[in-house]
């Protein structure tokens, strides 16, 4: 009964796809350079690959400031065509290459807005250490998490939409424009897997990895209010910067 309740709902609030997380807030800048300052001069002249490229915008950016060599790695092939287009109407094709699986190490890594997403963020983090040269750096921006206002991503059809309504019926409201299927959030296209900030502070505690910097940044309107128990709720991005220990790259 609840669950219909909230179908029909949503059906009335939102006739349509919520655009707010269309990525118009980087419409004329470059996302890379936003989520990670400072980042072309981590990458220049070096071997980096992009964990999760998707279109491969990001992997065109970095061959355009100088890395050496930039290889976009993504699980869909779908992207990987887009990506390889990108790049060669771009004039960087013979610096970039796009693979579904790494063959060698590389220098730098980076991952925009992928570790909401992945569903198992454990094992992705051990196969970043395992693809990374010793002294090796991974730079990581994701968001927003799961308590932010807009958590649910394409189930934000208000500020914490997927906190206050049933899974069963935002799955439901959704099959009116999705047809894969999906019976759960983790199913969806690009799957959501209820990151928060707790969860993924732990997972870097686990991992074999030296976390260099670990940066919270707090959703602009709301800054004033951004505090260690208002965290979960209030920060826009999580940005952080993680290291390969020579010693241990050595050892192992």
């Amino acid at each position: 009964m609840i669950t219909e309740m909230q179908y029909r709902l949503l059906r009335v609030i939102a006739p349509r796809l919520p655009s707010t997380m269309g990525g118009g807030a980087y419409v004329g800048k470059s996302k890379l350079q936003v989520l990670l300052p400072g980042i072309e001069a981590a990458i220049r002249d070096r071997v980096v690959l992009d964990f999760g490229c998707g279109p491969g915008t990001e992997v065109k950016e970095m061959a355009l400031l100088g890395a050496r060599h930039v290889i976009g790695l993504d699980i869909s092939q779908k992207w990987l065509q887009v990506a390889r287009k990108q790049v060669e109407e771009a004039g960087v094709a013979a610096k970039c290459e796009f693979v579904s699986a790494l063959e060698r190490p590389v220098e730098v890594i980076v991952s925009l807005d992928t570790f909401e997403h992945f569903a198992e963020p454990e094992a992705v983090l051990h196969r970043m250490y395992s693809a990374l040269e010793p002294g090796g750096r991974v730079f990581v921006s994701f968001g927003p998490t799961w308590y932010h206002p807009l958590g649910g991503h394409l189930f934000s059809v208000l500020p914490w939409a997927h906190i206050l309504l049933r899974e069963d019926a935002l799955i439901r409201w959704r099959s009116q424009f999705k047809t894969d299927g999906a019976r759960k959030f983790c199913e969806v296209e690009g799957g959501l897997n209820q990151m928060t900030i707790r969860r993924f502070e732990s997972i870097l505690r686990k991992s074999p990895f030296s976390v260099e910097q670990l940066e919270l940044v707090p959703i602009r309107r709301l800054k004033p209010l951004h505090n260690r128990f208002t965290r979960e709720f209030f920060t826009a991005i999580v940005r952080c910067q993680l290291r390969k220990p020579v010693a241990l790259a050595r050892a192992a």
